[in-house]
C-alpha cells in the first residue's frame, strides 16, 4: 500500500499539529499523565485517519470493452432511469456510489475512451446523499466515449466535509479503464449514468471496489444497429419470368444493408405464368356457291 500524491500536504500538517500538541502538553502539564495519555491516544487516532484518507492500494485491472468498472470504493446508494440534462440530454441509468470516510478516495475510469466532455461546477456542500447534491454541490462532470460509440457520463461530487476535488483529464485525452482520473478528498460521491440497456451487475447497498467491481455490462452497439435494421429493412425481391430469354435473365447479387453491411435474404418471386392458349382455329367451312336459276320464259301460245 503506498500513501497517495494528494495527501502530503495534509499528511505533513497533522503531524506537525501532532508534535506540537504534545510538546505544549508535555511542557505545561508534566504531572498531567491521564491529560497526556489521552492527548496521546487522539493523536495516534487523528494520525490514522489521514493516512486512512489518503491511502492508494496497488490493484490488478482486468479491462474489457463490453464492461463498465467502478469508479471508486464505496455502498451502492443508487440505481434508477432519470434524465441526463447537462451534455448527453437523454434518459440514462444512474448508478451511484457514496464514499464514507473509511474509503480509498481514489477515483478510475469506469471506461476506455477518449475524453469528449469535462467541465467543473462550483456549488454547495449538501450532504452527499442529498437527491440535489447531483445537480447542486461542488462537482465535475466526465464524459468518455469508447470505440464503439458509446458514451459513459460519470460525476465527482463534493459532500459536506470533502470540499475539495481533484481531476487529472481534460478534453481530448485518450484514457484507459481502471486510470486514475481524480481524487476526492474526505469522503463523498461519484455518480455514473450508463446507457439504458445497460445490465446491471448489482444492487442497492452492495459495498463495492473502485478498479474491481464490475458495475454493468454496456449494450453491444453493433447488435443494436443491427437488430434495428432487421427490424426495418424489408426483403429483396427479384422477379424473373420463367420463360424470359436467356441474355435477359439478370443473376441475384448478394445485397447488402447500406447501414450495417449486412447481408439481407434474398426472396426470389417467379410469378406464375400459364401455358400460351392455342390460337383459335380459322373457320374453314367454304360456303358451297348456288347456281344461278335460269328464269322461266313463258312460252309463246299458239295463234
Amino acid at each position: 500500500m503506498t500513501f497517495h500524491k494528494e495527501g502530503y500536504t495534509s499528511l505533513a500538517i497533522t503531524v506537525l499539529f501532532i508534535f506540537v500538541l504534545n510538546a505544549l502538553i508535555q511542557f505545561y502539564f508534566p504531572e498531567a499523565h491521564t491529560l497526556k495519555w489521552f492527548i496521546y491516544i487522539l493523536s495516534f487516532l487523528l494520525f490514522v485517519v489521514i493516512v486512512q484518507f489518503f491511502r492508494s492500494p496497488s490493484i490488478n485491472i482486468s479491462t474489457d470493452e463490453t464492461t463498465v468498472l467502478c469508479p471508486a470504493d464505496g455502498k451502492v446508494v443508487v440505481i434508477e432511469e432519470t434524465e441526463e440534462t447537462e451534455f448527453l440530454k437523454d434518459k440514462r441509468i444512474q448508478l451511484s456510489v457514496f464514499m464514507s470516510p473509511v474509503n480509498v478516495h481514489v477515483n478510475r475510469n469506469p471506461i476506455s475512451g477518449v475524453v469528449s466532455y469535462f467541465k467543473y461546477h462550483k456549488g454547495k456542500y449538501l450532504v452527499a446523499w442529498h437527491p440535489k447534491s447531483s445537480t447542486e454541490n461542488e462537482r465535475t462532470t466526465v464524459v468518455v466515449k469508447n470505440s464503439e460509440g458509446i458514451s459513459v457520463l460519470f460525476r465527482q461530487i463534493a459532500g459536506a466535509l470533502a470540499r475539495r476535488i481533484v481531476w487529472y483529464v481534460k478534453e481530448g485525452d485518450a484514457v484507459e479503464q481502471g486510470q486514475q482520473f481524480g481524487f476526492i478528498k474526505f469522503g463523498s460521491r461519484v455518480d455514473v449514468f450508463l446507457p439504458l440497456g445497460s445490465n446491471v451487475l448489482v444492487n442497492i447497498g452492495d459495498v463495492v471496489k473502485g478498479g474491481r467491481t464490475i458495475l454493468a455490462e454496456l449494450p453491444s452497439a453493433a447488435k443494436t444497429v443491427t437488430g434495428a435494421a432487421k427490424a426495418t429493412a424489408p426483403a429483396v425481391i427479384l422477379a424473373t419470368p420463367i420463360d424470359a430469354p436467356a441474355a435477359d435473365v439478370v443473376e441475384p447479387t448478394v445485397i447488402k444493408n447500406a447501414a450495417t453491411q449486412e447481408e439481407l435474404p434474398l426472396v426470389i418471386d417467379h410469378p406464375k405464368t400459364e401455358a400460351p392458349k392455342k390460337p383459335a382455329k380459322k373457320a374453314t367451312t367454304a360456303t358451297k356457291a348456288t347456281k344461278p336459276t335460269a328464269a322461266k320464259t313463258p312460252k309463246a301460245k299458239d295463234k
